[in-house]
């Protein structure tokens, strides 16, 4: 059994406001992450909060990529859930990383149903019936 998906969580501090408060731009950022990445686009939708912030989300034939955005901390957090195996979220996140013109980005990396393979592997018995 192949891993199901990879899903990268980024923290990005010291973004750029006027990028990351934008609309136009966030929502132009997340349709070129997930050219990047190879995935397909199924649709975009954003939200711009009151007085600030945005929330968006790139709804994949292969899963997600949502943003939520701090303007007024200069802070973004991105999550890239990517089934299949020809998707490279680590594009989608360098180039997220970059077009917000983050100072410091953490990166942490969740491979999606693992556990499906150790348990094939080691012949564990399945904990749904």
């Amino acid at each position: 059994m192949a891993l199901l998906g990879k899903h990268i969580i980024l923290e990005m501090k010291g973004c750029c406001r006027d990028i990351i408060n934008n609309v136009s731009s966030v929502k132009n950022i997340l349709e070129k992450a997930t050219e990047i990445s190879n995935a397909t686009l199924v649709d975009v939708i954003c939200h711009h909060f009151s007085p600030y912030g945005i929330t968006g989300v790139a709804i994949l034939a292969e899963s997600h990529i949502s943003i939520h955005t701090w303007p007024e901390h200069e802070y973004a957090a991105v999550d890239i859930f990517l089934c299949g195996s020809t998707m490279n979220p680590h594009n989608a996140a360098s180039y997220i990383s970059q077009a917000f013109h983050a100072k410091e980005t953490f990166t942490m990396e969740l491979r999606r149903g693992d556990f499906l393979l150790h348990e094939a592997e080691n012949s564990l018995p399945s904990i749904y019936p």
